[in-house]
This record gives C-alpha cells, sequence and structure tokens, in this order.
C-alpha cells in the first residue's frame, strides 16, 4: 500500500472513530427523551410532554391519524380518576444522524378495562431534533403489534 492510500486510511479511520464517538452521548441523550416523554404519557403529564416535544410536533395514532401537537397534548389531560396504563418501552434502537435522530421501539401497555386486565404493543418510531442545544422531539408513529396466533 503507498504512503499515500495509508495516510487516506489512516484519515478516514479517524473521522469514523471520531463520529461514533460523538454519536454514543446523542444516542444515549436520544433514548433518554424518549424515555421521558414515555413516562410523561404514562403519568398523563401534559407540561412535560409540552416541554420534550418541538413546535412543530406531529405524530401519528395507532389509529393512523395525524395529530399535531396541541391534539396530542389536549389527549394527556387528565378528565377522571381512572386508572392509567403501565408503560413500558424496550428494543430501542436509535440512529443519530447529525442533529437528527430515529429511535424505533417497541411500547407495551397494560390497563385495566372492564374488570379485566389487558395487554398490546405498539411499534414505534420516534424522530428528534437538536434545537437550541437540546433534543426535542418533532414526530412519532405508533404502529400496533399483531399478537401472535394461536398455535
Amino acid at each position: 500500500m503507498s504512503m499515500l492510500k495509508t495516510m487516506r486510511a489512516a484519515i478516514l479511520l479517524g473521522v469514523v472513530a471520531v463520529s461514533t464517538a460523538q454519536a454514543a452521548p446523542a444516542q444515549q441523550e436520544v433514548e433518554a427523551l424518549v424515555q421521558r416523554f414515555t413516562a410523561a404519557q404514562s403519568g398523563f403529564d401534559p407540561a412535560t410532554l409540552r416541554a420534550l416535544t418541538a413546535d412543530n410536533y406531529i405524530e401519528i395514532s395507532p389509529l393512523g391519524e395525524v395529530d399535531p401537537r396541541e391534539k396530542m397534548l389536549s389527549f394527556y389531560v387528565k378528565k377522571d380518576d381512572k386508572p392509567r396504563p403501565e408503560i413500558a418501552l424496550d428494543e430501542l434502537s436509535t440512529r443519530v444522524l447529525g442533529e437528527t435522530a430515529v429511535t424505533l421501539a417497541r411500547v407495551s401497555y397494560s390497563m385495566m378495562a372492564g374488570g379485566q386486565s389487558r395487554t398490546f404493543a405498539l411499534r414505534s418510531t420516534f424522530v428528534a431534533a437538536r434545537q437550541g442545544g437540546a433534543w426535542k422531539l418533532v414526530s412519532a408513529q405508533y404502529t400496533p403489534i399483531r399478537p401472535q396466533a394461536p398455535k
């Protein structure tokens, strides 16, 4: 390998190493943002949801409806004392693309409905953007995961 090729390879490896090192903290920050967002949903906390989302936030509900930020926030205003669902977040996979990040996750819900325990899960996509030095969610999409057919 020529000296020039060796230098190019070393520079490329250095750039990749620096990019990877910078992406790791951003990945952790974005995943923490998604976890705080999910906890605020579970707690029906619209003030925290507002703080974690950008002004132009928009989501696709599990029913396929397009909900702008204000509609999403209105859903989380507690109107009664009914028990709220427990929400668990796992299977997170985050890709940081500069000032934007995409997180895929499974969001699982457990709740009582009609005196019976009900559980279901959604495959979710969260899009975050760095705004003013902080990560904010700009979009989310929720797709129901079909229950496995009985064997």
